[in-house]
């Protein structure tokens, strides 16, 4: 949560909160303004490092853009490798996919089709966990590679919209250091 009672109130408050981005009434969590206090994103990863037991992970899944950061960080303090999943048609070479409903469409989520070997324990990261729907995705996708997929990490939740509800129905733990009301 991010009131001032939490423990990562200290983080939540370097969130920078967008009105009407990228519509009107949308409520966007910007986590750029965290990420460019080098203070505040190492706490960041060493508090959801904090979260993972190493030795139940074997590599780490930051889903594009933003959760490569998240993933990249957090894959060289656990000393994992990191797997990127990326938007259609972004890698080079052979790779899988999965195609996703949004609320406007469709869209499609990829991976070197080598990237995880069969039985592998992959760790999700990304930014920001709101409906669930990209983090589904990859999930299936990691798994329908012969992957486990037993756990998701962000930096922040938005529950109301049920995004880790519903990843908790797939069989995945999703934990966030912050959560924030609305949408």
């Amino acid at each position: 949560m991010s009131d001032m009672a939490t423990p990562n109130a200290d983080l939540a408050g370097l969130v920078r909160t967008i009105t009407d981005f990228p519509k009107p009434g949308i409520l966007f969590r910007d986590v750029s303004t965290l990420l460019v206090s080098g203070p505040g994103f190492r706490t960041a990863i060493e508090r959801i490092c904090a979260t993972v037991d190493a030795g139940r992970v074997d590599l780490i899944a930051g889903i594009e853009a933003r959760g490569f950061i998240v993933g990249a960080a957090l894959a060289f303090a656990l000393g994992k490798g990191l797997i990127m999943l990326r938007k259609a048609g972004k890698l080079p070479g052979a790779a899988v996919g999965h195609d996703y409903a949004l609320e406007y469409g469709t869209d499609r989520i990829e991976m070197h089709v080598d990237a995880a070997p069969g039985g592998a324990r992959v760790l999700l990261a990304d930014d920001l966990i709101a409906t669930g729907g990209t983090a589904l995705a990859g999930a299936h996708l990691l798994r329908s590679q012969g992957a486990q997929v037993t756990q998701a990490r962000f930096l922040i939740d938005l529950p109301d919209l049920g995004g880790a509800a519903r990843l908790k129905g797939a069989g995945v733990e999703a934990v966030s250091l912050i959560a924030f009301p609305g949408h």
